[in-house]
This record gives structure tokens, sequence and C-alpha cells, in this order.
């Protein structure tokens, strides 16, 4: 007989992750800014970005579970039932990420190392050496 699992379905997981999501994005961050001239001090919303670590994190908060590690990796295949959920989790919280960075709501430059978008650019270094050495 297997162990028993903190998250009893993949279908109760992918409820958890919509509520995680819902609960994000209904959650801005609320930044302090100063605009104009005068520099009026305001507050701007922000939007909070999907991350695997906030839904681990929101997991705990509510008693679920303290760490989906075993889940995602799918830990001595114990786990198999859950991998298109996990899969779907990933792609979800990476997709924010991606469309939040190209859109400029979240620095893309986070997103992009996040990620592994980072731009491979290769630079040659030719050394030249003179004819006629002083």
């Amino acid at each position: 007989m297997g162990r028993h699992k903190n998250i009893e379905t993949p279908e109760k997981l992918k409820e958890y992750f919509l509520s995680y999501q819902k609960e994000t994005k209904n959650n801005p961050f609320i930044v302090k800014d100063w605009v104009g001239k005068d520099a009026l001090e305001v507050y701007k919303e922000k939007e909070r970005p999907l991350t695997i670590e906030g839904f681990e994190c929101w997991l705990a908060d509510n008693d679920i579970i303290e760490d989906l590690g075993d889940y995602l990796r799918n830990k001595d295949k114990r786990y198999d039932d859950y991998a298109t959920i996990c899969s779907y989790i990933k792609k979800h919280t990476r997709k924010d990420q991606i469309e939040g960075g190209m859109a400029g709501v979240y620095n893309p430059s986070i997103t992009q190392r996040l990620n592994g978008l980072t731009e491979q650019v290769q630079n040659t270094i030719i050394a030249e050496q003179p004819l006629f050495p002083d």
C-alpha cells in the first residue's frame, strides 16, 4: 500500500494552483512613487507574477503542504498521476513570467534569467601585430 499523499489527487493540485493564481492576480503590489514637477506622492498597483516558489509558499501558508518538490520532480515515480498537472503549473507560471516580461509588466531582464532566455553573444577579438614595431 502506498504512502498517503498530502495532496490527494491531481485535480486537487490544479484546484490549489488556480486558487493561488486568482489570489495572486487579485492582490497586486502597492508601490509608492513620486510624480510630476512637484513630486507628488502616489501609490501605484503593480501586478504580482506567478512563481513556483510563490505557489509553494501559498500551499504552506494554507497548511496544505510544506514542499511541492517531490510532486514536481516525480520522486521515485510515485507521482506519475501528477505529471500532467505539474507540467501545466510549470508552463502557466513560465508563460505568465515571459509574457509579463515581454509586455514590460515585470522586469524583462529578471524574467529572461529566471526562464533561461538570455541571449548568447559571441565576441571574437583579433589582435594584430604591427609589421614594423617601434
